[in-house]
C-alpha cells in the first residue's frame, strides 16, 4: 500500500515540476523524500535535509503544494516534515505544514503559450519579519540627536532599495535608539508595501542560524534564503567582530542582495572604521551608502520622550518628576522606559501619588549611576558562587556536567552584560571558540523557556550583579 502511496507523493511531484522553472524544482523539491503515509490521519510524511528548506517551502509554496497534494490523493490530506540530524541514532525534529487541508485549488492562469501554471499562489504568505510593532516612527520622538537618522530612515521606508541611502548604517551608544528606529523602518515599509519580504535579525540570532547550518551541512540552503529578502535589517553587528565565517557568509548575501537594488539596514554601537577585523572589502560596502550617527538623547529630548509616553498610557506625573527623571537617567530611553514602568507599579501596589519622594527612591533601584561595567571575572565569580564550584574547574576543559553548566550560564550572561564579541568571550572563559560561546548561549535560551526553576536561579544571579554596583 505504502508504494502506492509513493507513487501518488511522485505524481504529486511532477505537478508542480510542471509549475515551477527546472532549477526552482531541483533545488527544493528534488531534495523531499517520501516517507509514509497515514491513511487514519490523512497525512503524508516527508523527509527534508536541512530546516530551510522547510521554511522556504513554507514561506514560497505551501498553497502549491496543498493543491498537488489534493488533486494527487484526492483528499484534504495535511503534510508534515521530518528533518533527520542524525541518521543512525534517529534523531530528527518534525514541523507540520502551515497550509490548510481544505485549501481550494488555485485557479490557473496562462502565460503566452505556456500551459497554465499556478506560480501566484506559490506567492510567499506567512513570512515572520520579526518586527516589534510598539516600536514605530509614531512613538519615535524627534529631537536633535536622532534628527537625520529618523528623517533619512521614514525615507527608506517610503522607497526601499530606491534611494542612495543604500546600505543605511546606523551606530550610536547603548540605550539611544538604535533598535527603535531599525524596527520603525521595517515596521513602516511592511505597511507600505506589504508583499515586500521584510526581515529584522539580530547579529546574534544570524551567527546561530550559520553555525546551525555549518554544522549541518546546510550552508548554501542558509545563503539561498537570506538572498530572497527585499529588506534586511541586521541589529548589533559589532558582534561579529573577530567572526571571519560568519562575515565571510553575510559578504556573500550583502553582495548579492545590494546587486539586486534591495535595501540592507545595519545598526552597530561603533561606526565601521572601528569595527576591528572586519576585512576592508565589506567595510567598504558598509560606508558606500549612508553612515548616521544616533546620540543619546539630551535632556529636552528624555523630557520629551516621557512625556510622550505619560500621553500614551494615560499617566500624570508631575513635571519636577519628569524633570528629575530625565536627568538621572543617563540619555538612555531604556532606564527612561524602566524608571516609568517602575514608578506606575509602587504608585499601583502602595496607591501613593507619583512624586519626587518616590522617584528618588525608584531611581536608586532602576538607574545605574556609578556606570561601572561588569567584566568577565565579575560574571565567573557570582556565576560560581551561586552553583558552588571553583573557577578552576570552569576554565579546565572538564566536560564533567556541572562544570559545563556553569561554563555555559557564564557565556550567556557575558553575552548579555558585556560589549564583547563571542570569540573574545570564548577566550577569556576556558579558552574556547565562538561557535562554542554561541552553542551556550543557545542552550541558555532553549531552556530558559522549559524550565521555571532555572530562570529563577539567573534571576537570582544577576540580581546580584545589581548588589554589587
Amino acid at each position: 500500500m505504502q508504494n502506492s502511496h509513493k507513487a501518488l507523493w511522485d505524481n504529486c511531484l511532477h505537478l508542480i515540476s510542471q509549475n515551477v522553472t527546472k532549477q526552482i524544482f531541483k533545488t527544493w523539491f528534488e531534495p523531499i523524500v517520501f516517507e509514509s503515509y497515514d491513511e487514519e490521519e490523512k497525512t503524508v510524511l516527508v523527509q527534508v535535509p536541512s530546516p530551510y528548506i522547510y521554511e522556504y517551502l513554507e514561506q514560497y509554496y505551501v498553497r502549491l503544494m496543498a493543491w498537488a497534494l489534493q488533486n494527487s490523493f484526492k483528499a484534504n490530506v495535511r503534510l508534515k516534515y521530518r528533518l533527520v540530524t542524525d541518521k543512525e541514532n534517529k534523531k530528527n525534529q518534525e514541523w507540520e505544514s502551515d497550509a490548510p487541508s481544505d485549501i481550494e485549488a488555485p485557479r490557473p492562469t496562462t502565460r503566452g503559450n505556456k500551459s497554465p501554471t499556478v506560480l501566484d499562489a506559490a506567492v510567499p504568505q506567512n513570512l515572520n519579519p520579526q518586527l516589534d510593532p510598539k516600536k514605530t516612527f509614531d512613538n519615535y520622538i524627534e529631537g536633535n540627536s536622532n534628527k537625520l537618522p529618523r528623517t533619512v530612515g521614514l525615507s527608506i521606508a517610503e522607497h526601499p532599495g530606491k534611494s542612495t541611502f543604500n546600505p543605511f548604517f546606523i551606530y550610536g551608544p547603548s540605550g539611544c535608539g538604535k533598535t527603535h528606529l531599525i524596527n520603525a523602518i521595517g515596521v513602516q515599509c511592511k505597511r507600505m508595501y506589504p508583499q515586500k519580504r521584510v526581515l529584522y535579525v539580530s547579529a546574534r540570532l544570524f551567527q546561530v542560524q550559520f553555525t546551525d547550518s555549518v554544522r549541518q551541512n546546510t550552508t548554501n540552503d542558509f545563503i539561498n534564503f537570506y538572498q530572497t529578502i527585499d529588506v534586511l535589517i541586521v541589529d548589533d553587528i559589532q558582534e561579529w567582530v573577530n567572526s571571519p565565517k560568519t562575515l565571510d557568509t553575510f559578504f556573500h548575501i550583502f553582495d548579492h542582495l545590494f546587486r539586486l537594488g534591495k535595501q540592507i539596514i545595519l545598526a552597530s554601537d561603533r561606526p565601521p572604521v572601528d569595527l576591528v577585523g572586519v576585512k576592508d572589502r565589506l567595510l567598504t560596502r558598509f560606508s558606500c551608502g549612508l553612515i548616521a550617527e544616533l546620540e543619546k538623547p539630551n535632556v529636552q529630548l528624555c523630557v520629551d520622550i516621557l512625556n510622550s509616553k505619560c500621553r500614551r498610557d494615560g499617566l500624570k506625573i508631575p513635571m519636577e518628576v519628569i524633570q528629575f527623571v530625565a536627568q538621572t537617567a543617563n540619555g538612555s530611553v531604556r532606564d527612561l522606559e524602566g524608571v516609568l514602568n517602575s514608578l506606575m507599579a509602587y504608585s499601583i501596589v502602595y496607591n501613593s501619588n507619583i512624586d519626587m519622594h518616590l522617584a528618588e527612591r525608584v531611581i536608586k533601584r532602576a538607574v545605574k549611576v556609578d556606570n561601572h561595567p561588569l567584566t568577565i571575572d565579575d560574571i565567573l565569580e557570582k556565576v560560581c558562587q551561586h552553583f558552588g564550584v571553583s573557577q578552576q574547574h570552569v576554565l579546565s576543559k572538564s566536560r564533567k556536567r556541572d562544570y559545563v553548566q556553569v561554563r555555559q550560564v557564564s557565556m550567556y550572561l557575558a553575552q548579555k552584560y558585556t560589549k564583547m564579541p563571542a570569540s573574545r568571550i570564548g577566550q577569556l572563559i576556558g579558552g574556547r571558540d565562538h561557535s562554542t560561546v554561541i552553542h551556550s548561549c543557545s542552550a541558555i535560551e532553549q531552556r530558559m523557556k522549559l524550565d521555571k526553576a532555572f530562570v529563577e536561579e539567573l534571576n537570582s544571579i544577576e540580581h546580584s550583579f545589581k548588589l554589587k554596583s
